[in-house]
């Protein structure tokens, strides 16, 4: 009887379209960017090669380039001791309240998980909104209090407009965390639990010597996309400022588009987009190797 995966030559035919397709979007644009990066060209008409200098120019004269890489490790450092131990925090919560409520408990998970699925447009138009120093909520706020004398506006302040952007990433990116944390406690075996309860271990201790170190996949996995997500912010940044007021809220991916496809420098915005992609692998590959952790099965 013929089998075909026995069959080298059957094997390599059903993995060629996977593989072709692979090389075609994404491994063939990372060399035509490496190519292209080392052009003098705006996307059309002529095209003069001019080597490395757009590398150089990037690493060692670029500003902007370097403030919004500053900006994504701020964005990295808020929403990994931030927003990720908030998220978690709140898991744990919504686990507790469950022995209480069943019913709570899924309305509660319905909220946090909001921000998630509602369109980064609608939300960030939403905080843009909120920030308005004309009519905005929190402006209007501060008056109702009688802080009236705070009242700025919070996207054009190169004081506040960074910090304004994190909220809304924040914000944004809370419901994910959520989903992932909650995911990981409910699948630890209850058996685990309660055996460690057995042996003493109970409240914090439980969480800190069974439940948290059972759950660093989880938390390498989250913290690993949440670096991602944070390197290539766009739509939240070109929504809300577009990177202004002058460079202060400047994100790469941003920048990149607007290299690229506004101010018509298509060569440099490749050689930012090779940058972007090195600067993505190595924080990955670094942040995998300093939380590896061998937690064994359960």
């Amino acid at each position: 009887m013929y089998k075909p995966f026995s069959d080298g030559k059957a094997i390599a035919l059903m993995v060629l379209p996977a593989v072709a397709f692979v090389l075609f979007a994404m491994v063939a644009p990372v060399f035509l960017s490496v190519y292209y990066g080392m052009t003098d060209w705006s996307g059309m008409g002529a095209m003069e090669y001019i080597g490395p200098a757009n590398f150089r120019e990037i690493l060692f004269k670029d500003a902007t380039f370097w403030r919004s890489l500053l900006n994504a490790l701020w964005l990295a450092i808020v929403t990994i001791f931030f927003q990720n131990p908030l998220a978690l925090l709140v898991c744990i919560m919504l686990l507790h309240s469950k022995k209480n409520s069943e019913k709570s408990e899924r309305v509660f998970r319905t909220i946090y998980f909001i921000p998630a699925v509602i369109s980064v447009v609608v939300t960030t138009r939403l905080w843009v909104h909120v920030f308005n120093p004309t009519y905005g909520l929190l402006n209007r706020f501060l008056s109702l209090i009688g802080l009236g004398a705070f009242k700025i506006d919070w996207l054009s302040n190169p004081r506040t407009a960074l910090w304004s952007v994190i909220l809304i990433v924040i914000w944004q990116g809370f419901g994910w965390a959520i989903l992932f944390y909650y995911a990981g406690l409910v699948n630890i075996p209850k058996e685990l639990q309660e055996a460690a309860r057995i042996d003493g271990a109970s409240g914090l201790k439980l969480y800190t010597k069974v439940i948290l170190p059972l759950m660093t996949p989880v938390i390498r996995s989250t913290v690993i996309i949440a670096l991602i997500s944070c390197l290539k912010q766009m739509e939240t940044v070109y929504l809300s400022t577009n990177g202004g007021p002058g460079d202060t809220t400047q994100f790469l991916a941003n920048y990149l588009y607007l290299k690229a496809f506004v101010y018509g420098q298509y060569g440099y915005g490749c050689a930012l987009s090779v940058i972007f992609v090195v600067v993505c692998v190595a924080g990955t590959v670094l942040l995998n190797a300093l939380t590896q952790r061998d937690v064994g099965e359960f």
